[in-house]
């Protein structure tokens, strides 16, 4: 067990020592405020406060770390080798930043309950993040420095063994709808193909009425490949269903279809089953709590898990909504548009709630690429580069890799071509550990 010296145990203290040492690092972590007790512990020690007591492993700590609440936090972003960082500890300690603080900056997400500029979702964009604005989006940060303290811990206890970790990865299957032509209704299918009638769209008009004749496939149901890649992978995939009500924004299958509900009880067969929220559920837990029942009477057991429709958050109201309803774990945590970490880190870390300066037992699981974000670079050989630098990153600190494909990425759309062999080259990332 490492045993941290400090001179207030505060929740944030608590918090970013857990992620860094025990997620990220594997090992337990202790805290004391009597010097007595520091001294008599023979194992992994540092001491975390303003002034070293002796020559101790010593970290010089930022007064966020004590703090409540929101201030004006001056961010300094400086090079630190290969990586970036920033509240510098200047010439003290045996790092040149709190890692610490700066990790509860960037893993609380800080900065976006600081005024903004939102999207039109009302989404707080990468482009507003220190990440983007200094070039560091593109590299777990948090990890980065966590193998940075774990190699200086290990020059002044060299004797000490720290646990092995694996690269590993979460592949995040969303369905917004199952299908693009069956189970819509009349009154749906007669409006969409009036509207390929009236728009002139011939091929479309011909491939609906072919689809719902039964002559060919429906071209968003590509769960069969899916679930037989799934077959093949030691590694887990998590399928999210919106099965809210239709809406401006959500244009899914009603969830009282028979034959969706028997796919979504098939899926759940062989992988994990979460619930896509739908957009306005974000809003209103009444509309949340509906359709958390609503996927807990089709999968038959408790949900664990939701995505929120177009990666919507609003924090710290949205975790919060989650956390009331037991749900245990999201995955909405991600830039839909940019490829990268949002809150620095490649390792589950759980949700702190920053108004009640409390650690809370929702895991946020953030998410590093998205299919959409691929779509900005026109060439296969770009997005292959851009999915391979971001495992070669994932690897390097033993992370766990989270991709989002929708199920309609696997079709055979001109638009997605060259997609399975994206999702492949994830997949087979993981076969040599």
């Amino acid at each position: 067990m490492l045993l941290v010296y400090t001179h207030k145990i505060s929740p944030r203290v608590k918090y970013a020592f857990k992620h860094i040492c025990t997620r990220i690092l594997g090992i337990e972590v202790g805290f004391t405020t009597t010097i007595e007790n520091f001294i008599a512990h023979d194992s992994l020690k540092m001491s975390y406060t303003k002034q070293q007591l002796g020559n101790e492993f010593f970290v010089k700590s930022h007064d966020v770390m004590f703090e409540q609440g929101l201030s004006d936090v001056e961010v300094n972003v400086q090079d630190w080798g290969d990586t970036k960082c920033f509240f510098s500890t200047g010439d003290q300690g045996f790092l040149p930043f709190d890692i610490f603080a700066a990790s509860f900056y960037t893993l609380s997400r800080y900065e976006e309950y600081l005024p903004h500029v939102k999207d039109e979702f009302g989404r707080f964009t990468a482009t507003e993040s220190i990440a983007y604005k200094h070039k560091f989006l593109h590299q777990p940060v948090v990890d980065i420095w966590a193998y940075k303290f774990k190699n200086a811990l290990q020059k002044q206890f060299p004797n000490f063994e720290f646990p092995l970790k694996e690269y590993s990865i979460k592949p995040i299957i969303d369905v917004p709808t199952a299908y693009n032509y069956k189970l819509k209704g009349i009154m749906r299918t007669i409006g969409g193909a009036l509207k390929d009638l009236v728009r002139f769209r011939f091929v479309g008009l011909y491939r609906r009425f072919t689809v719902l004749l039964g002559f060919k496939h429906d071209p968003f149901d590509t769960f069969k490949y899916i679930l037989n890649r799934q077959k093949l992978s030691r590694f887990k995939f998590v399928f999210f269903f919106l099965i809210g009500d239709y809406s401006t924004y959500d244009k899914g299958i009603n969830a009282n279809k028979k034959n969706f509900v028997s796919l979504i009880k098939h899926v759940a067969d062989y992988c994990f089953v979460g619930l896509k929220t739908s957009y306005f559920a974000i809003d209103d837990v009444s509309i949340l709590k509906k359709e958390r029942n609503r996927m807990e009477e089709i999968i038959n057991r408790p949900l664990r898990a939701s995505r929120q429709s177009y990666s919507r958050l609003n924090m710290p109201e949205s975790y919060r909504n989650l956390i009331d309803l037991e749900i245990k774990e999201d995955y909405t945590m991600g830039y839909v548009n940019h490829v990268g970490f949002r809150a620095g880190s490649c390792t589950p870390f759980l949700f702190y709630d920053l108004d009640y300066e409390v650690q809370t037992p929702l895991m946020v699981n953030s998410y590093h690429v998205m299919d959409h974000a691929l779509l900005k670079n026109k060439s296969l050989l770009d997005k292959k580069k851009t999915i391979n630098e971001i495992i070669y990153q994932v690897r390097k600190v033993n992370g766990e890799f989270v991709l989002v494909f929708h199920n309609y990425t696997f079709s055979d759309s001109p638009r997605w071509n060259g997609f399975k062999e994206l999702f492949n080259i994830v997949l087979e990332s993981a076969q040599n550990e």
